[in-house]
């Protein structure tokens, strides 16, 4: 009966495997289509990876259950890449345990990279004086501490990046003394670029000559010269670069009123200093909803990211809404990233130098963008396009009037803010050629704007830069307001020049609530009505042959093989008209629908997008 019964079982286990084998299920059968094997196939064209803190680190990853959760979770979201904190708030995980986690990740199929967050705690360095909890980075401890992490930890690791943190807004007496007669931004970049040499990367390579040593730039681009950010020369002290393009909720105040367009453009200037050694992106949860979660994706990779760096690991324990909306369109992304590396986005350059400041236009190109306006960010005057967009940051440039009068000459569309006009010294030349005369900042609130020749109030103020007079040049738009009627948007009689008459937000109204980094408030820019948005779109898209009439918060973006993503940012639908939309037989090439353009009109539903695909 036993030899029966063991005859038995062997044949039903042989036609069990039989049957397994025949029907793909084998041990020896292809592997299983899931997210980690679909993100493996892809990461040639995009890359997830997720950063995992110093506390989770050591909370999390410590046993071989929080690591066997960790593998499952990050496989199920199709993340390739981990990043292990050795430092942070005054939490140092030790090299061992860093040593095994990194060993046990390498073996399940992950690439594994070092990263540090260099904020003080514990005893480790001497926080700052000022309003930020960052460290004073003047103080021989903070200096000698942050050295010997680096010294300790390099061996682990084959890639290290350094996070936000490299900055500091320290006041003390020891740094004030340091800085002499030099300005607080001279001061503390010439510090913090020293300091990356000697604190980071030659103690790293030191103990690890290949070591590959990337820095990670926030996304407050308009404020990194103030806190000791040198954007011209991180790139060429280290490896690699990586941008952070966390504009988290736009209509939330917490993490400030940012728009997501501000991801593009932090990441578009900064890669067009890093050039070759520009990587990947990095975004968050913080204040994000499940489509401001994924909105942050697609403008990473609209922008050039063939990497997507997820903070943190321990939102993937907790759970995102957003985690569901990524994994659904992995595939749209990578397919977007393989597009964009032959035909990237193109669109109208706005010049922005290195460490300039902002006047009262603080972050306007973020809401350019926010127009349907394709603005390409440049840290070097644009000589070559044939739209020119001048904020005040570009009075910085000390050379700026000799070009701007060149462009001029060569037949280019030039567009300035009137802050930019107020700020630059040109000895009244290029007033001249707007047709205005130089105007002097007085910030003006105005509640009603004239449409179709009427006054019509607005939902919300909106804030102009300066009493603009109009002489020789022809007012496009105008406002009423105590003041009387204030140009917002004029025209030179040549048909060249164009001021606009624009105030976001100036050093005052950050104080005014206390923000040290990111947008203070909403802006009534954005509630302007569609006929002005068109206006304005039209001054600076005319030259890209490409007409669009929709309200703001609408973002269009070109391909140079002609194709366009449009985004609705807007939290109701729209409806748009875009030139040549009839019979276009266009397709969305995201989802592979044949759109219905018979009208020459386009529905987008609430935060949604379009990849449109001519399919002629």
């Amino acid at each position: 009966m036993t030899t029966t019964n063991h005859f038995l079982r062997k044949l039903f286990i042989s036609g069990l495997m039989l049957a397994l084998s025949v029907s793909g299920f084998s041990q020896s059968s292809a592997e299983i289509d899931d997210n980690f094997q679909f993100a493996k196939q892809h990461q040639d064209d995009i890359k997830l990876s997720v950063y995992i803190t110093a506390h989770s680190v050591e909370r999390l990853l410590s046993t071989p259950e929080g690591r066997r959760e960790a593998t499952s979770l990050m496989m199920a979201n199709g993340i390739t890449k981990v990043y292990l904190e050795v430092y942070r708030g005054g939490l140092l995980v030790a090299p061992e345990l860093l040593a095994e986690i990194t060993t046990y990740f390498t073996q399940n199929g992950f690439e594994v990279v070092g990263g540090i967050a260099t904020v003080p705690g514990g005893d480790i360095g001497v926080k700052q004086e000022g309003e930020l909890g960052w460290f004073n980075w003047q103080n021989p401890k903070t200096q000698q501490d942050m050295k010997k992490v680096m010294l300790d930890a390099a061996p682990i690791f084959d890639t290290f990046i350094v996070d936000d943190f490299l900055c500091t807004g320290d006041i003390s007496l020891e740094s004030k003394v340091a800085k002499g007669d030099r300005s607080w931004s001279d001061y503390r970049r010439q510090l913090m670029t020293e300091l990356a040499s000697s604190i980071f990367i030659d103690p790293a390579k030191s103990v690890n000559p290949d070591i590959h040593m990337i820095i990670k730039y926030p996304q407050w681009y308009d404020r990194f010269h103030m806190f000791g950010y040198d954007v011209e020369t991180g790139p060429k002290l280290f490896d690699e670069v990586w941008v952070g393009t966390e504009t988290r909720g736009q209509y939330t105040q917490r993490f400030g009123f940012v728009q997501p367009y501000e991801g593009f453009v932090n990441y578009s200037w900064i890669k067009s200093m890093a050039g070759k050694k520009i990587g990947g992106a990095w975004f968050d949860h913080g204040d994000c909803d499940a489509l401001d979660f994924v909105e942050q994706a697609y403008q990473s990779v609209l922008a050039g990211a063939n990497e997507l760096v997820i903070f943190n690991y321990g939102s993937f324990v907790n759970g995102h809404a957003g985690h569901h909306l990524l994994r659904m369109d992995f595939e749209k992304l990578a397919r977007l990233a393989k597009t964009l590396k032959t035909s990237p986005i193109h669109g109208i350059a706005g010049y922005k130098p290195p460490h300039s400041d902002a006047g009262g236009d603080l972050y306007i190109m973020d809401f350019v963008g926010m127009f349907g306006i394709p603005l390409m960010p440049t840290a070097y005057y644009p000589e070559n396009a044939a739209t020119i967009f001048l904020p005040t940051q570009a009075a910085a440039d000390p050379n700026i009037v000799g070009k701007v009068v060149a462009s001029h000459k060569q037949g280019k569309r030039i567009i300035m803010t009137a802050g930019f006009l107020a700020k630059v010294d040109d000895k009244g030349k290029l007033s001249k050629l707007a047709g205005i005369p130089k105007p002097e900042v007085g910030v003006i609130s105005a509640e009603k704007i004239i449409l179709d020749g009427s006054e019509t109030t607005l939902e919300r103020q909106l804030d102009l830069e300066a009493p603009l007079e109009v002489k020789k040049a022809i007012a496009l738009l105008e406002v009423k307001s105590g003041h009387g009627t204030i140009p917002f948007l004029t025209k030179s009689k040549d048909g060249q020049v164009y001021v606009l008459n624009s105030h976001t937000f100036s050093e005052a109204d950050f104080k005014a609530v206390g923000e040290v980094l990111l947008c203070p408030r909403p802006l009534g820019l954005l509630d302007l009505p569609t006929s002005w948005a068109n206006e304005i779109r039209a001054v600076f898209n005319e030259q890209l042959q490409i007409e669009l009439n929709a309200p703001t918060r609408i973002t269009m973006q070109p391909l140079e093989n002609g194709d366009l993503i449009l985004h609705n940012y807007n939290k109701e639908e729209v409806e748009l008209q875009l030139s040549g939309l009839e019979n276009s037989g266009l397709l969305d090439a995201f989802t592979g629908q044949k759109l219905d353009t018979a009208s020459g009109t386009l529905k987008m539903k609430p935060r949604s997008r379009l990849w449109l695909e001519n399919n002629h």
